[in-house]
């Protein structure tokens, strides 16, 4: 079986969009229909996730049926600013239970450390960001907390464009590639501010000295191709949304506050 690190973007997203699907199994602990499955196009074989739309479960505040389209819009963003932090997606027309999401899977090395994660209050990591005050069933106290790693903060940055309502810290992957990947976009793109997330850490401070340049490239980008790709997924509203939100950052220069109106943190974080 191909490394996921090995294939490039086009051959990824060619695998993708026409190799033949073999379930492997379900991940049970996913709220929608999500599927683990080998895909294989002309002798290589890689992993990939699979969820069907007619396995999204309705939500009151996202359309029914648009949350395969959400996490390849997420996949777009990322792949226009340059830092490629979401693994190659796309919206596959047939599978086994018939369109939805693909995306490349990716192995995280049993060496990788975490970046985010519970810790003992008292052992903080040097460098690591405070988000939260926690207990064990025994009553120690823990800290929710993130490394200042300049990759988590590109990620942070991201979620803040697509307006992510689950950065959870599962969802933060270490690849082989030493690269960290954000997965599972299907709650994004809202047209309310819904931001949330684990990666607070950097509230109120400086975005990374790349952001300026890559969202002004987003800006440009979010009025012609882009934008047009997005709108196959989302609707107009939503799209001048991401240009608003790209707006605002570039004005302040600044990660933003937690709003009051929602929870910041989602349930549960990890």
């Amino acid at each position: 079986m191909q490394s996921p690190s090995r294939l490039s973007e086009h051959d990824a997203l060619t695998l993708l969009r026409s190799g033949e699907l073999e379930l492997e199994g379900r991940l049970v602990d996913a709220s929608n229909t999500t599927l683990r499955a080998f895909v294989s196009l002309d002798g290589v074989t890689v992993r990939c996730v699979y969820k069907p739309i007619s396995g999204e479960r309705p939500l009151w505040d996202f359309p029914d049926g648009t949350l395969a389209g959400r996490e390849v819009s997420a996949y777009l963003v990322s792949a226009a600013s340059g830092w490629d932090l979401v693994p190659p997606t796309l919206l596959r027309e047939e599978g086994p239970l018939g369109p939805g999401m693909c995306q490349l899977w990716i192995d995280e090395p049993e060496a990788a450390q975490p970046l985010v994660g519970f810790v003992p209050a008292s052992q903080l990591p040097t460098g690591w960001k405070r988000i939260a005050s926690a207990q064990d069933e025994d009553g120690n106290p823990y800290s929710l907390a993130h490394a200042d790693d300049p990759r988590l903060a590109r990620l942070a940055v991201l979620d803040i464009v697509i307006n992510n309502a689950d950065r959870k810290g599962g969802h933060v992957l270490i690849g082989a590639d030493d690269r960290v990947y954000g997965v599972d976009h299907g709650v994004t793109f809202n047209v309310e501010p819904k931001l949330r997330t684990v990666l607070w850490g950097w509230t109120g401070g400086g975005l990374p000295d790349d952001a300026v340049d890559v969202l002004g490239r987003l800006t440009g980008d979010l009025r012609n191709s882009l934008g047009g790709a997005l709108r196959e997924h989302l609707t107009g509203a939503e799209v001048a949304r991401v240009r608003g939100r790209v707006r605002r950052l570039l004005e302040s220069a600044s990660f933003p506050e937690p709003g009051t109106d929602w929870p910041s943190v989602p349930w549960p974080p990890m």
